[in-house]
């Protein structure tokens, strides 16, 4: 099969198949035009891996769309630890049952399926035990830890797998799966109280999601970030205001999130907390915080709270809400040759919304 795998000076060539449907990482490179993105070491290369398998509680699934996410980014230009090399990136993955492994229950092939960030836990430490599987410290996830959905086939354990309604287009569901998910967490941990003011830091894949469900629990929304293209987009998807990334909003906080991975926002969105109000703070990766003043960016009982992953609970839950409150994701669809260009476009912020790249079938980049 085709697939887009990062590349690793660190690399052997070599690669384990394991019964999880893991491919090898053995492959030979396809002749591509652009040439990868101009990094040391270079991020990905399209390449004919063999098709992953799938072993004992598994599904294989034919990749129809999948999303283009900043964690991606993370993981291709080693932001991100390497957990596996060579691996193939991506995780809002939405497709079809290919194939069902021994022992699945409640899937046929063809249903139509997704596959998000978070691919597996032990289910017995502590932390699974008490719902909070997302802190598992024997969690795997998908594109980092096995490989993920920039390809044409990827397998998936069953149990972290989410049935996905029939409606939606591939490219409208994809984003869900993680920008999606993802924001619906880190709204809950930022503790918005009913009819709150909440802030949004970056107005990307996640947080355009996040502002309409916000929104659409009553929530009055103000946005900062450098685009004025997000800025329009925010408007026009209901929010108050709209501003630079670096602006105060018109009226004090009683919550905000950090969807930016920069660390100097942190004691400016602290700063237009109100009293008692929280900073969350969504991403993987962050650039270095300045030092913080006690009194200027902290006191008055204001919080710093982090979000680490998603339960598969918050998956079920925001896909609930997304299709109650008519949640849309705003898309720009790329061919799945494309990929260095969505992710050159993603790094550079030349799109509003969240970019999905889409296999065998027509698209084109904004612009």
């Amino acid at each position: 099969m085709r697939a887009w795998r990062v590349v690793s000076t660190a690399s052997t060539g070599e690669g384990a198949s394991t019964g999880e449907g893991a491919s090898t990482g053995e492959g030979s490179p396809i002749e591509q035009d652009p040439p990868p993105i101009e990094r040391d070491p270079p991020p990905i290369e399209l390449v004919e891996i063999p098709d992953p398998v799938a072993g004992a509680g598994h599904l294989l699934v034919r990749v129809a769309a999948c999303g283009v996410c900043r964690t991606d980014l993370h993981v291709i230009e080693g932001d991100l630890p390497t957990h596996r090399e060579n691996v193939v990136p991506g995780h809002e993955v939405v497709g079809r049952v290919e194939r069902v492994g021994p022992g699945v229950r409640g899937w046929q092939v063809g249903d139509r399926v997704g596959v998000a960030w978070l691919r597996s836990t032990c289910g017995r430490c502590r932390w699974c035990v008490r719902g909070m599987e997302n802190l598992c410290p024997k969690a795997s996830f998908t594109g980092w830890d096995a490989d993920g959905g920039y390809a044409e086939l990827t397998a998936v354990p069953a149990d972290f797998a989410y049935h996905l309604p029939e409606g939606p287009s591939d490219v409208e569901l994809a984003p869900l799966l993680c920008a999606g998910i993802i924001g619906y967490r880190a709204l809950r941990r930022s503790g918005l109280p009913l009819r709150g003011r909440l802030g949004l830091y970056g107005f990307g894949g996640s947080a355009h999601l996040t502002a309409q469900v916000a929104i659409a629990e009553g929530a009055r929304v103000h946005v900062m970030t450098r685009g004025e293209d997000a800025q329009r987009l925010a408007l026009h998807l209901g929010a108050e205001s709209a501003q630079g990334a670096y602006d105060p909003p018109p009226e004090p906080l009683d919550a905000a999130i950090l969807f930016a991975p920069v660390g100097e926002l942190v004691p400016t969105a602290l700063q237009a907390l109100d009293r008692g109000g929280v900073l969350a703070i969504a991403g993987i990766h962050l650039s270095d915080v300045p030092p913080l003043g006690y009194e200027r960016d902290l006191f008055y009982e204001r919080e710093i709270r982090t979000v680490t992953a998603n339960t598969r609970a918050d998956g079920h839950a925001l896909l609930r809400i997304a299709a109650a409150s008519h949640v849309r994701a705003t898309t720009h669809p790329y061919p799945f040759e494309r990929a260095v260009d969505a992710l050159r476009d993603l790094r550079a912020g030349r799109f509003d919304g969240a970019a999905v790249l889409v296999m065998d079938e027509p698209g084109a980049p904004p612009g």
